[in-house]
């Protein structure tokens, strides 16, 4: 009997225990869907991934002949390669020698300059394509180095230049001639100040605004003060989205630590929508509109640029259709929903992207050009998500501070650029823009396909992606070749080319027969000669899984030398000289 007893309680705490948990299971396998299936959307996994994979770097024979390229053409691309390195080295002496002194010291350009193409061609790129990262000078869309070799200006100085380097210049100046008389005298406010509050509001549609010194840290008190309101810990981002170097908005690969209170889900997704309709412990919601550009991936940097797999696509209605329903979630659930307009904004429109799509956020954040020059971060909410205290219990507050938030002379140049914002010169540039950059990538996208060059852009407005539309391990190497002729671009290569709004016409067409030289000089060497060692055609499928191949060969060589009671794994230049790997 009190067997049978002790069986019946058993099952009954077991069933008790299934009713208990079958909700937070059911909630599990919901979040699990609304992941994206990429590694990108999986940022555990990414990050035991990155540990596991082995470093090892081509010598010079693998370097040409990577994708089992004959000797013809390894010859042909080795001489090209040479060519190149002399026309880059000989341009801008004074430039290199200035970058390579101060590499040693600058941590910052020891990453760029590792990471500018894929890690196995990195070294002997490094050691010969060189590149100099000094300036001395800009105007109009051009761009001067130390050795007055003058670029076309396409890096967008990271999204800080729309209007044109010449208009943060007056901005500027303009800041210097209104702030010089208060100086550097910081917690009270230069009369600026107030100015750009009322216009902010006005632009953004919300209540009330904070000062910062970046985007990520009006990114970080956006988040603070949502979790703050609701009571809620999660965070939603979005898969490939980037919202700053901050642990909480980077859970995966460069993060050292893991952010446990962060969801990351698929964007565009009807599983992430339910998601968000249904839990109740979701604090905010954030967006990076730049996403509508290639949703769900990340940023398309050359150093990733294995093959010919990148994707880009901008469709506006279906984005602007997506960001309408998370905006009813939201709202039903009581989520705060963040636009991250830290790079979009003032590019899409003056409005930036909340007019561009036609949804308002409770809580934006701006940066880069709104400081008309200066570094700046801001902070736009409606009230009941900005303030920062519980009236009713006085030590409960959400703090946020900073020495150099609202410093006069970023105040004053941000009073410049808004002031600015309003002028018919300016309305001007903003009138017709999506049709004007549209037509441009259309322009550049027909002349490439009549040129017969596996070239193509896709863009989002006056942002643009390169694109490649045969499969190739050395697309990265077309960087260097718009660089030679007089293409200045961001140390993420081709992955991003951003314009400035002042580009006219005629300085576009100059751009774009500098691409379609540059592309004739790549296929011309044979980097794009794409045949496999059995004489086949390559495809991108086929070049992940030789470089998958390689990796295990490294890793498993890596292993056997540990297991024989050796602490050094073997040379890569060992191991790729010793097989065709």
């Amino acid at each position: 009997m009190d067997t049978l007893n002790t069986t019946n309680s058993l099952l009954g705490l077991g069933a008790l225990s299934l009713v208990y948990l079958m909700p937070k299971i059911k909630q599990r396998l919901e979040l699990s869907r609304a992941k994206h299936r990429s590694l990108a959307g999986h940022s555990k996994m990414s990050k035991r991934i990155a540990r596991m994979l082995p470093f090892y770097e081509y010598d010079e024979q693998r370097f040409f002949d990577s994708d089992g390229a004959s000797a013809q053409v390894a010859q042909q691309r080795r001489a090209a390669f040479y060519e190149l390195a002399w026309q880059l080295t000989c341009a801008s002496p004074k430039s290199i020698a200035a970058t390579s002194s101060a590499e040693a010291g600058i941590s910052d350009l020891q990453f760029t300059s590792r990471y500018r193409v894929p890690f196995q061609y990195s070294q002997f790129v490094k050691k010969h394509l060189k590149s100099g990262s000094f300036l001395s000078s800009s105007g109009g869309v051009f761009l001067k180095d130390l050795d007055d070799q003058v670029f076309y200006d396409l890096t967008g100085s990271y999204g800080v230049n729309v209007l044109g380097n010449d208009f943060y210049k007056h901005c500027m100046q303009a800041a210097h001639d209104a702030a010089k008389d208060l100086g550097p005298v910081l917690g009270s406010y230069h009369p600026s100040v107030s100015r750009n509050v009322e216009r902010l509001k006005r632009i953004s549609g919300l209540d009330e605004v904070s000062f910062h010194m970046s985007g990520t840290e009006a990114v970080m008190q956006a988040v603070r003060l949502a979790r703050y309101h609701s009571r809620k810990k999660y965070l939603v981002r979005f898969c490939g989205a980037y919202h700053g170097w901050w642990g909480d908005v980077q859970p995966g690969i460069g993060n050292p630590s893991t952010a446990y209170d962060t969801f990351t889900l698929a964007e565009m997704s009807e599983a992430t929508l339910r998601v968000l309709a249904t839990r109740k412990d979701i604090a905010c919601v954030l967006v990076n509109p730049l996403q509508a550009l290639h949703p769900n991936q990340n940023a398309p940097g050359d150093s990733a640029l294995a093959d010919s797999s990148r994707r880009a696509n901008f469709d506006r209605e279906a984005y602007g259709q997506w960001l309408k329903k998370l905006r009813a979630v939201c709202d039903k659930q009581g989520i705060a929903l963040i636009f991250d307009e830290v790079f979009v904004g003032f590019r899409l429109a003056s409005g930036g992207a909340q007019e561009y799509f036609g949804v308002q956020a409770d809580l934006v954040t701006y940066g880069k050009t709104l400081g008309g020059g200066f570094p700046v971060g801001v902070l736009c909410g409606a009230s009941r998500w900005m303030r920062r205290f519980d009236p009713q219990r006085p030590v409960d507050v959400c703090f946020a501070r900073g020495t150099f938030n609202a410093h006069p002379y970023v105040m004053a140049a941000m009073d410049e650029f808004l002031s600015q914002l309003e002028t018919e010169n300016i309305a001007a540039i903003y009138s017709g823009l999506d049709e004007r950059w549209n037509q441009r990538a259309s322009q550049f996208n027909a002349r490439m396909e009549s040129e017969g060059l596996p070239v193509r852009v896709a863009n989002l407005s006056s942002i643009w992606t390169v694109l490649y539309t045969e499969p190739s391990r050395y697309n990265w190497m077309f960087q260097y070749y718009l660089k030679a002729q007089g293409l200045a671009l961001s140390w993420v290569g081709t992955g991003r080319v951003v314009f400035s709004l002042n580009y006219t016409q005629t300085d576009f067409e100059v751009v774009l027969e500098r691409f379609v030289l540059a592309a004739k000089k790549m296929e011309q060497a044979g980097w794009w000669s794409a045949v496999s060692e059995n004489n086949k055609q390559l495809t991108n499928k086929g070049i992940k899984r030789s470089i998958l191949k390689e990796m295990l060969r490294v890793r498993f060589s890596a292993l056997s030398y540990r297991v024989r009671g050796r602490s050094i794994a073997p040379s890569a230049s060992t191991a790729e000289s010793s097989s065709t790997v």
